[in-house]
């Protein structure tokens, strides 16, 4: 029912021309391989260049953020609706480094998701535990409430489009990653949560992905779990062949 999911997030990195020559030869390789969706998230002054780039491709575009507001006084921002006319398809929402770097919150993130689901874009949606959270035992009830806060007013065919990507923060370029037991055991929750919440239609249909130093050689072992759908994979998509690679490694035929 759900096909493998992975997005490449560039974060700050590649210009305008960088981001197009990458996404030539990504489309170049990936070209026959319609049994994974495949994303990436440049800058936003690349997103339109890439979308063109893309153009009737099997590949999408996201932008790595959002603000909720259709227009107005607000300096640097920028709307979903200014997202989606420059090309792209998904969006990022509440990504880690947004939330500890500057101050996004449950609820910035609900306003962001709601914003970008009126415009026609996908939320990916980021939700995930500190090192010192997970320690104290705290996952479940910190996605538990990231997850109710965050989708908060969302129907449940909304959330069964949705794509969310569980990044333990503590994995996250670090080096350091989930072991495919810990990785399944918070999707596993997240789906559980979704069905008791938005029920089992919404739970079945909704992308969990795993996000927290993805690369080549753990992969396939987090993909064989049942509730991993995929990554949202940071470092190693900024390497064309690296990301090809996890593409690969995810499609069903390779699991």
């Amino acid at each position: 029912m759900r096909i493998p999911f992975i997005a490449g997030n560039w974060k700050m990195f590649k210009t305008v021309q960088e981001a197009v020559v990458f996404t030539k030869e990504l489309r170049s390789i990936m070209r026959d391989v319609s049994d994974v969706e495949i994303v990436v998230a440049p800058t936003f002054t690349a997103v339109h260049a890439v979308a063109e780039a893309l153009r009737n491709a099997n590949i999408g575009v996201a932008a790595q953020d959002v603000y909720w507001e259709r227009e107005g006084a607000f300096t640097g921002e920028i709307s979903a609706g200014m997202i989606k006319e420059a090309g792209a398809e998904y969006v990022i929402v509440g990504h880690s480094e947004r939330r500890r770097l500057f101050g996004e919150t449950d609820r910035t993130v609900n306003r962001k998701i709601v914003a970008a689901i009126g415009a026609g874009l996908t939320p990916i949606v980021c939700v995930g535990e500190t090192l010192e959270e997970r320690e104290r035992g705290e996952t479940p009830a910190v996605l538990d409430r990231q997850i109710k806060d965050g989708l908060d007013t969302l129907t449940a065919d909304q959330v069964a489009e949705l794509v969310i990507a569980y990044e333990p923060v503590w994995a996250i370029g670090t080096g350091q990653n989930a072991t495919a037991a810990q990785a399944e055991e918070s999707h596993l929750h997240i789906r559980q949560r979704l069905g008791q919440w938005f029920g089992g239609n919404a739970a079945d249909h909704c992308h969990v992905i795993y996000g927290g130093s993805v690369k080549p050689d753990n992969i396939a072992e987090l993909v064989r779990e049942p509730d991993v759908d995929g990554a949202l994979v940071g470092g190693a998509s900024l390497d064309v062949r690296a990301f090809a690679e996890i593409v690969t490694r995810s499609r069903p035929s390779a699991i």
